[in-house]
């Protein structure tokens, strides 16, 4: 079994600084809900991975997040594809979690769920937190260039051995080739 654990707001859907608060805001990246479709096609197990501290903040609720993964889920099978599991934490950076991005919780609670060892599994975000949870838990990482993931680059700091795509299309095409 191969496991990929995406991270959602800017590589899967638009990210905002005002944060996606409802259904209607969360808008797919172009190529995205194909480039999972073509990867659970081909056999991998799909996790996302989210940091969710808009629930902490009171901008929206947890039903309400669940209705924008419900969508999400609803857009990926219409183009072909399974997400098999949403992981998110709803914690604000202050609560000092285990489960928020940087911070390796939530990636391990994956790998257990799936039972997979870390070395057969990818963390795949825009954000230096996204690589450096899914390195900390000991799975291989891949910056995507959507999102912020330029300035993620910029900024350098990534991992050892991290990789550089321009987007969830491309490692798609990669991967299935």
């Amino acid at each position: 079994m191969k496991l990929l654990i995406i991270d959602r707001d800017g590589v899967i859907n638009h990210d905002s600084a005002a944060f996606i608060k409802s259904p209607e805001e969360w808008r797919p990246i172009p190529g995205s809900l194909e480039a999972i479709a073509r990867l659970s096609k081909a056999g991998f197990r799909i996790a996302v991975a989210t940091n969710q501290s808009g629930v902490a903040r009171g901008l929206y609720d947890v039903p309400t997040l669940h209705a924008m993964h419900a969508k999400m889920h609803r857009l990926v099978n219409e183009a072909g594809g399974h997400i098999d599991a949403v992981f998110f934490c709803p914690h604000h950076e202050d609560a000092n979690c285990e489960c928020r991005k940087p911070r390796p919780g939530m990636i391990f609670e994956i790998l257990r769920r799936f039972e997979i060892e870390p070395s057969r599994s990818c963390m795949i975000g825009d954000r230096l937190s996204d690589l450096q949870a899914g390195h900390s838990a000991g799975c291989r990482t891949i910056l995507v260039l959507t999102g912020v993931g330029q300035q993620t680059l910029k900024a350098g700091g990534m991992p050892a051995g991290t990789t550089v795509r321009v987007d969830l299309a491309a490692i798609a095409a990669e991967l299935t080739s």
